[in-house]
Formats: C-alpha cells, sequence, structure tokens
C-alpha cells in the first residue's frame, strides 16, 4: 500500500487541517506527530525507504527503540500537509537504543522533522507507558485564547484547571485530570521537553505560556477534541472576564462538580475543587 492511500496518513493530513482551519497555526507554528501501529508499518513498508542517514535525535528515548512515527516537518506550514504531504510530513524510524532516527518516506525538498521533534518523542515515551501504550498522538498548537489567558491567570495547574473546568460542563468529563502549565520556556530545547514529560505523566494537557497547547491522546479525532473543547473553554472564559471584569455572578461549584463526576463516572483530582 502507498503511504497517501493508509488511513493513518488520511487521518493525519485531516487533522493537521483542521487544526489550519481553526486558525491555530500562524506560518509555519505548531507541530504533530503519530506513533505508528505494528500493521500500519507492514502495510506501507514497500513504500519506505530504509537507506537514509541516522541522525541523533537530540535526547535518549528507549521505550520507543523500533518505533515509526509521522511527523511534520520543521519551518513546514500546516496548511500544506492536504496539499502536499510528501514534501510537509515524514516517516521516521527510531534505533534500536532509541538515540537516533533516519527519515523512510517524506520530505522530498529536504528538510527533517519538526523542530520539537524531541520533545514530542519524550512525551510519546511517557504516555506510551502510562497507558500502557493506548496513546499514539501529540499534537502541539497555537490557539490565540489559551494564550491570552496566560498573560492573567496565575500560572499553576490548579488556576486554569478550575477557570476551564467552570466554564462548560463537559470540560470535566473531557480532561477529567485536569491541565498541567509550564512556565514560559525557550521552545524546542530540552528543558521545555522535560518540564512537560514531567506534567504528561498526570496530565493529557500541558500549556506552554504565552506560546501554546501541548496534548495527547490515543487517535486524531480524541486529541483533536481534546483540544477544540480546552481552547472552547478559554474563548468562553476570555468573555466572561471582558464582560464582567473577573468577577463572576455565579458558576459551578465545588460540590456540583463532585456530583457530575459521580454521575458520568470520572474522578475529580480533590485539589482543583476547592472554595475560592
Amino acid at each position: 500500500m502507498k503511504v497517501l492511500d493508509a488511513e493513518f496518513m488520511k487521518g493525519f493530513m485531516r487533522m493537521a487541517d483542521d487544526g489550519w482551519q481553526q486558525g491555530w497555526h500562524e506560518r509555519n507554528g505548531g507541530n504533530l506527530t503519530y506513533r505508528m501501529k505494528a500493521e500500519e508499518v507492514e502495510a506501507v513498508r514497500e513504500d519506505l525507504s530504509f537507506d537514509g542517514e541516522w541522525k541523533e535525535i537530540g535526547t535518549s528515548v528507549p521505550g520507543l527503540a523500533g518505533e515509526f512515527f509521522v511527523s511534520t516537518g520543521s519551518g513546514k506550514y500546516m496548511r500544506n500537509v492536504m496539499r502536499a504531504p510528501e514534501d510537509s510530513c515524514a516517516i521516521c524510524e527510531i534505533d534500536e537504543a532509541g538515540e537516533k532516527y533516519r527519515v523512510c518516506w517524506g520530505l522530498v525538498n529536504g528538510g527533517r522533522p519538526t523542530s520539537e521533534f524531541p520533545s514530542h518523542l519524550m512525551n510519546h515515551e511517557v504516555k506510551k507507558a502510562a497507558t500502557n501504550g493506548a496513546h499514539r498522538v501529540i499534537y502541539h498548537a497555537h490557539p490565540a485564547n489559551t494564550i491570552a489567558l496566560t498573560f492573567v491567570l496565575p500560572l499553576t495547574d490548579e488556576a486554569f484547571t478550575r477557570e476551564l473546568w467552570e466554564m462548560a460542563t463537559e470540560c470535566p468529563v473531557v480532561f477529567p485530570s485536569g491541565i498541567g502549565v509550564v512556565p514560559w520556556m525557550v521552545p524546542g530545547g530540552r528543558d521545555i521537553a522535560v518540564a512537560t514529560s514531567e506534567l504528561m505523566k498526570q496530565y493529557d494537557v500541558a500549556i506552554w505560556a504565552h506560546h501554546g497547547m501541548f496534548c495527547s491522546g490515543e487517535d486524531f479525532d480524541l486529541t483533536f477534541g481534546l483540544m477544540h473543547t480546552v481552547e472552547k473553554s478559554a474563548e468562553i472564559l476570555v468573555k466572561v472576564l471582558s464582560i464582567t471584569g473577573g468577577t463572576k455572578r455565579q458558576t459551578i461549584q465545588p460540590d456540583d462538580f463532585r456530583h457530575l463526576a459521580v454521575d458520568f463516572g470520572v474522578t475529580l483530582p480533590e485539589k482543583f475543587l476547592y472554595e475560592k
């Protein structure tokens, strides 16, 4: 099977385009990676090349040894993924030590995987272990309302989780473990990768202050839906703060969240259910 005929690649391309359509990917902003299933690799193996140069990842991810990833390219535009996937994306193989990668498909006009590739791989390794292999998608984008909130809310997991939970009843059900927050750091480096991977041990969402959002999920729909839900909640909060100056007349109370958790069968950490 050709890579572009495979369902996983069609899903990857659609998700990249959906993010572009939302306005989350100005210029070459944002990136997306997908950890392929063994049967997906076998289905397209004849369309892959295995004579590429092994290159240093820049970190060690032994938990991903021998895995294959689809990745957007560094400097590539999300708006072009659907139009020119062979130029905009790559399929990369990780070596048996988890320290090097090689491009097996794509990037036909040159280039390398996203500059955030080390961050993505470190977080893939964490989420693979934490979910017994269920999570396969890591997505980073620049949704404007979420970024705006990092200038006005305290940069704490508690503040962001509670405020965004309150904005829409579905939010505690969609991201019951909460949201982690990374203070501003230089993007693409080891420090932000390590800080994010620590948060991803307990959350599926990390917000990078003054930068964007980082999400993990089982598949393309769930991961895109997670980011979409968080950003919609952030949009509502921006409107509420703009209208009220920060004083809400009514909102969802801690006991309301506890009742919601019982009815929907989710566990909500008590650290987010404090009295204000």
